[in-house]
């Protein structure tokens, strides 16, 4: 078996629940590329971009990683960086991330957990069961294969927030006087520091993904049920996006054809 270049440009319509982690929506075109060594070593560069953002290239997210597959069970190790280029205050706490992925195969279900650790100025964890089930064809007039898989997952992690308020220094109307005559403030300023686990976003999605030759095409429609930590100070909304994608799969050879060139000249 040789090593692999992959070429892809994907499409995403808006990904809001990507906020929960990134701190902004992920929408517009992403293309990448990516080599992928016989020996389960691989590198790979995304990048993204969209008329909405300034400037329109607005992340680019180089990896490395090695991926390797033992009977039924399949795992993938990863690390990665993240590159923005937005030239607004847009906040971006997490600049890397590491990420461990398993996928375990009991036909016709593929069952998968990840554990992701994002960090940079802040730090978060990120743990994402999920189960899908596969219904498959095979070389059916010319294509190779024929796969949807409609798939359920659960997004857990921490968030850490601050939270700060007035709280009066009184407990009684006689120490409220107290204070005022004297003209001491009533109230302080209280900062609560909060680190919370728990289910950030549940999501159903329905792919189709058709394989012609060295050519694969996915077409997915996935919808988000976020949800709020207790006390966490945010509003989510519920919602769905569209994202399509073409990959091209260029394989080579466990000999390359400088290696038998050398052959032939010996």
């Amino acid at each position: 078996m040789g090593s692999t270049l992959v070429g892809r440009l994907g499409y995403n319509s808006n990904i809001v629940a990507a906020s929960r982690t990134l701190g902004f929506n992920q929408f517009g075109l992403s293309p990448g590329i990516s080599y992928y060594h016989k020996t389960g070593l691989y590198l790979d560069a995304t990048a993204y971009w969209s008329q909405e953002y300034s400037p329109n290239l607005y992340l680019t997210i180089p990896s490395v990683g090695y991926l390797k597959t033992l009977k039924k069970w399949t795992f993938n190790l990863e690390y990665s960086r993240y590159v923005y280029s937005f030239s607004d205050s847009t906040y971006t706490p997490y600049t890397n991330s590491a990420i461990w992925s398993n996928f375990f195969q009991a036909k016709p279900f593929l069952f998968r957990l990840d554990y992701s650790f994002y960090f940079g100025d802040k730090s978060v964890h990120r743990i994402m069961p999920g189960v899908m089930l596969n219904f498959e064809k095979r070389n059916w007039h010319g294509i190779k294969r024929i796969l949807v898989y409609p798939t359920f997952n659960v997004l857990l992690g921490n968030e850490t927030w601050q939270i700060s308020e007035y709280v009066p220094k009184f407990k009684s109307l006689a120490e409220f006087i107290f204070l005022t005559r004297n003209n001491i403030p009533p109230y302080r300023l209280q900062t609560n520091n909060y680190n919370k686990f728990g289910a950030l976003n549940y999501s159903v999605s329905l792919p189709l993904s058709v394989a012609y030759k060295n050519w694969n095409f996915l077409l997915s429609y996935t919808y988000n049920f976020q949800q709020v930590l207790p006390n966490e100070p945010i509003n989510v909304t519920n919602s769905g996006y569209l994202s399509f994608s073409i990959t091209r799969y260029f394989n080579f050879k466990s000999n390359s054809v400088l290696t038998d060139l050398l052959k032939i000249t010996k």
